[in-house]
């Protein structure tokens, strides 16, 4: 009777698990089916995004893992524009988003700092607008974040200094103000530090100037804003320092 009622009990288990597992698939299959309504789509590339389907698994630009939980949405450069809907946050698993080169408009949900397993963030060549979410900071494992040639406007936020794993920080191109934070010193997995053309102002912090010696920093940007003074290369790890001329008056 006992082993009965455990076998009986493990069964049940085993379906409430699959449940719950398909029920996770069709809301991230529902949340990238409202994020393709909000889109204008030029050449139907998201034609495939049926809702009808048990999960988005077999979608054109879409992956998933082995428990058919998304992990990449890859829409870089399809000519695909309109905003982008917080509802992505929710798409649990995901670690690459991928929609540069196209003419997304509007903010960047701060919801997306719920995707604790984000690796790679590109939203580069769009017309997104407004403020760059501090949510961002509490992704840990965020390796890449690119965002460059936007409409971006404010100040960097002091919490991507948090991006410990962080390998290419790229906001260039932008409108972004104020000064450029020292918590930006912490990331010594920093490769890549791009943040020329935009209005930042003061000076480049000396926890940056640190990066330069104990770092992996191979490339330093900071040309064309308001930044008084200059830096110097130390000649041992960075490749190149790109900066605007020592202001003498």
């Amino acid at each position: 009777m006992v082993a009965q009622f455990a076998a009986a009990a493990a069964v049940l288990i085993s379906f409430l698990i699959a449940l719950a597992t398909h029920a996770s698939c069709n809301s991230e299959g529902d949340i990238l089916y409202k994020q393709r309504q909000e889109w204008k789509d030029r050449y139907n590339v998201l034609e495939s995004w049926d809702p009808t389907l048990v999960n988005p698994c077999t979608w054109f630009h879409i992956t998933c893992n082995n428990d058919n939980s998304v992990i990449r949405v890859d829409l870089g450069n399809a000519d695909i524009s309109g905003p982008l809907i917080p509802d992505l946050g929710g798409l649990k698993n995901l670690q690459y988003l991928e929609l540069y080169g196209n003419s997304l408009n509007g903010r960047i949900p701060a919801t997306l700092g719920n995707l604790t397993k984000l690796v790679g963030l590109d939203l580069y060549e769009n017309q997104l607008s407004g403020r760059i979410p501090a949510t961002i900071g509490a992704i840990s494992t965020l390796r890449y974040l690119r965002l460059y040639e936007n409409k971006l406007t404010g100040a960097i936020p002091t919490s991507l200094g948090n991006l410990i794993n962080l390998q290419e920080l790229k906001l260039q191109k932008n409108a972004l103000s104020g000064s450029i934070p020292s918590s930006l010193g912490n990331i010594k997995t920093l490769q890549f530090l791009k943040l020329n053309q935009n209005m930042l102002s003061g000076k480049v912090p000396l926890e940056i100037l640190s990066v330069i010696i104990s770092g992996n920093l191979t490339e330093l940007n900071i040309a064309k804003n308001h930044l008084a003074g200059t830096v110097r290369s130390s000649g041992f790890r960075v490749t190149a320092v790109i900066q605007d001329k020592l202001k003498t008056a």
